[in-house]
């Protein structure tokens, strides 16, 4: 029977992507490990494998179509002996194809395919089955798709059976549709009872407050010259996260200034010393180093909030924000305690490098405790930034600015001094942890020697 190949969710957090190229065309022969096409999320092109051998019947989504659903048919693959002509119980039941002639994103339901798939030919009159589109997949309870046929699908609505409850016999354990044509309706009702009677059904789920919606902004804004931007996958991203962990994830924040002025001069020491084999290190590395090193001495902080539960980690995993056309990444620096300044400085620029690039995989931006966002570069002397969810903190960094201090037998001198804005979610890190954390890190800068025992 011919398979359906599915959008694939290349990351935890991927609900849709953008089917950038077809790497085969109908027809092609392809096995298991095989490169189908590119797909894009909303952080990176990547690649996708096919997971089994056969050949391309159909080609259902357009390359360039955007916000094709995770699990939508985008392809059919044949089996050995089958032909186009198997392809009538394959074609998808429903969801955004994309391509030029898709339905625009509007927040209003799709409209119904321009024409309803014709009743597969092995229908028989004791089967007739109406001229409709078949219902969409359903899910089981642990929400994970139930697999079956369109064919089998309409016959199963038109029986009233649960598709839930039946064992499929097709590849795959894919439900054909032998399997609901065996089947009872009462029997299969009187088994999805009991159940149905213990879950009451869940209220819809409130949409997350957005302020006033496009329309609206628009009249405000009719007598004036705009341009409208469309939203691209990362900056949607971007916006529901950090919405969403503004909303719910309790902020505190802690403040510190650091003198910088020993580490500056153990810089420019290390840097002479290290120009001959290309290295330069930055005052990032230096805080990235100190971060982790915080975290090693204050374990407890090293811990991410995991909806019921906090989990801590035992290597300090550091994110850091890169700054990219359109959005941020926040690549992470994985075992960073035991990493040289030399190493985190290499380590660093290549991730930067390839996340302006959109080459990360989803494994090198995703993960993590802690996180670092630095503009001091850009003039900026503080801010607080927003917490990446599930991290436990992050460290918005200023730039280092000349002041006037007074030093530790009273006089008055000038000094290279740095803000620092320590976010906290508190249901992770309570004031008094967030506070020795926050002291260990400006231990280790402002005695950064320390950092290379």
């Amino acid at each position: 029977m011919p398979t359906e190949i599915l959008m694939p969710a290349l990351s935890p957090t991927m609900e849709e992507g953008t089917l950038a190229r077809w790497l085969v065309k109908e027809g092609d022969t392809v096995a298991a490990g095989d490169l189908l096409a590119e797909i894009e999320t909303d952080k990176a092109t990547m690649e996708f494998e096919a997971v089994d051998e056969g050949t391309v019947g159909k080609i259902l989504v357009a390359e360039g179509s955007e916000g094709v659903k995770v699990n939508t048919p985008i392809a059919v693959l044949l089996e050995e002996g089958e032909s186009a002509d198997d392809l009538s119980e394959a074609a998808p039941a429903g969801g955004k194809a994309g391509g030029a002639e898709a339905p625009a994103e509007t927040g209003k339901p799709e409209s119904a395919p321009r024409s309803a798939p014709a009743p597969a030919p092995e229908a028989s009159a004791g089967n007739a089955l109406p001229d409709t589109p078949a219902p969409a997949a359903p899910e089981d309870a642990e929400g994970r798709r139930v697999f079956a046929s369109p064919l089998a699908r309409r016959i199963a609505a038109a029986k009233g059976l649960d598709l839930t409850r039946i064992e499929g016999t097709g590849p795959h354990g894919r439900i054909v549709r032998a399997d609901v044509e065996g089947a009872k309706p009462a029997a299969a009702a009187d088994a999805a009872a009991p159940e149905a009677a213990q879950a009451a059904p869940k209220p819809a789920a409130s949409a997350m407050p957005t302020g006033p919606d496009a329309d609206q902004v628009r009249k405000i804004y009719a007598d004036r010259e705009t341009e409208e931007i469309a939203l691209d996958g990362m900056r949607r991203t971007v916006a529901q996260r950090l919405t969403e962990a503004k909303q719910t994830i309790p902020h505190f924040y802690l403040r510190r200034e650091i003198r910088l002025d020993a580490l500056l001069d153990l810089r420019k020491r290390l840097n002479a010393d290290l120009e001959a084999r290309g290295v330069k290190l930055s005052v990032n590395d230096f805080i990235i180093k100190a971060c982790a090193l915080a975290l090693q001495e204050v374990p407890a902080a090293n811990a991410v909030w995991a909806g019921d539960r906090i989990l801590r980690l035992k290597p300090s995993d550091v994110a850091v924000a890169v700054a990219v056309e359109g959005g941020l990444f926040t690549p992470v620096i994985r075992d960073a305690e035991s990493k040289s300044l030399s190493a985190l400085s290499a380590a660093m620029k290549d991730l930067a490098g390839r996340a302006r690039d959109r080459k990360l995989a989803p494994q090198e931006y995703q993960g993590g405790s802690f996180a670092i966002s630095n503009l001091g570069m850009y003039g900026i002397e503080n801010f607080d930034a927003v917490i990446n969810p599930p991290h436990g903190a992050i460290l918005a960094v200023g730039a280092g600015v000349t002041k006037p201090v007074v030093d530790a037998g009273g006089a008055l001198s000038s000094a290279t001094v740095m803000s620092v804005t320590l976010s906290v979610d508190h249901r992770v890190i309570d004031g008094a942890l967030g506070a020795e954390l926050l002291a260990a890190i400006v231990r280790h800068l402002e005695a950064p020697l320390a950092m290379l025992a």
